[in-house]
């Protein structure tokens, strides 16, 4: 009984509708690289640097910890045939949903640091609508699901812990420097602890990813100490969009060239990721600041 519960997916068929599939697939949209590239530099510059430094570190270590569990337990994904989202999962495990993991650890550490009652709400719906759809699309079981919630859990509970008792402040008041080196210290030890044989070479893009924010961040502190005075909010909704615009951008052209010159994808991935680290830390605020966009509270004296 337990087993057909974790397992067995039949019981989503009577349930899609192409409204709901509709739905869902905006849900599980939360879940994907391309919406942590739009989310988190937008919130970045319109909302709070250090927040949203910390938001990437936390995303950034509970992708690591659910790919290490992916490769480690290698659980095998529900049957194709009940797959709405097959080609965007072909080739990786289940256990634990990656989906889950993170939007569980995600919004509602957001709510954490907003404490607000609509902040938790929000959180609530969200991750929920999440986890639901990973269900619905057919690419996770319950097993999988249940399991990225209480990982993500896990992760908020470990995180609020550390910015607790100061650690996470006593760490960003070491020099800049620690950081770049601790990513990347960490990133060949991938394929030390890395298990079963797999390859960590995807998942390797996220610390890439991090080392190129952690510098954007470091060099925008010190072009722009002070949280910035922001426009009126079109012309906030204008460097949003301009601003997300440019990362995808960036991304095609580093990852066209680098295809031109012969450069393994790898290779590829992981510049690409580190230079969109650094746009969203540095190059977007700096050019916000060069068009007047943002400005400094001195200036405003």
């Amino acid at each position: 009984m337990v087993e057909s519960f974790l397992h067995d997916m039949s019981w989503v068929l009577p349930f899609r509708s192409e409204t709901a599939t509709i739905i869902f697939n905006g849900f599980t949209f939360l879940g994907y690289t391309p919406f942590f590239l739009i989310f988190l530099p937008i919130g970045y510059w319109l909302w709070d640097r250090a927040l949203f430094t910390r938001l990437a570190v936390l995303i950034a270590i509970t992708a690591l910890v659910n790919g290490w569990l992916k490769d480690f337990w290698q659980d095998a994904r529900p049957d194709p045939a009940f797959q709405l989202d097959a080609d965007r999962v072909e080739g990786s495990y289940g256990l634990p949903s990656g989906h889950a993991q993170v939007a569980v650890a995600m919004w509602f550490w957001l709510a954490y640091e907003i404490r607000r009652p609509w902040a938790w709400a929000a959180a609530f719906i969200i991750a929920a609508g999440v986890c639901l759809s990973r269900l619905y699309l057919g690419v996770h079981d319950v097993e999988d699901v249940l399991a990225g919630i209480g990982l993500g859990i896990l992760s908020i509970a470990i995180f609020a812990l550390l910015v607790r008792e100061h650690v996470v402040a006593r760490w960003r008041r070491l020099p800049a420097w620690v950081d770049f080196v601790v990513i990347v210290a960490a990133i060949p030890a991938l394929w030390l602890i890395w298990p079963n044989g797999e390859d960590p070479t995807g998942i390797a893009a996220v610390l890439f990813l991090l080392l190129g924010w952690f510098a954007g961040a470091s060099l925008d502190r010190r072009a722009a100490p002070e949280s910035p005075i922001l426009p009126a909010w079109w012309l906030q909704a204008l460097m949003a969009v301009g601003g997300v615009l440019g990362i995808f951008a960036l991304r095609k052209l580093l990852v066209t060239g680098g295809i031109a010159a012969g450069l393994p994808e790898a290779i590829i991935g992981h510049v690409a990721a580190a230079a969109m680290g650094v746009y969203a830390t540095y190059i977007a605020p700096a050019i916000f600041r060069a068009l007047k966009l943002m400005k400094q509270p001195q200036a405003m004296q």
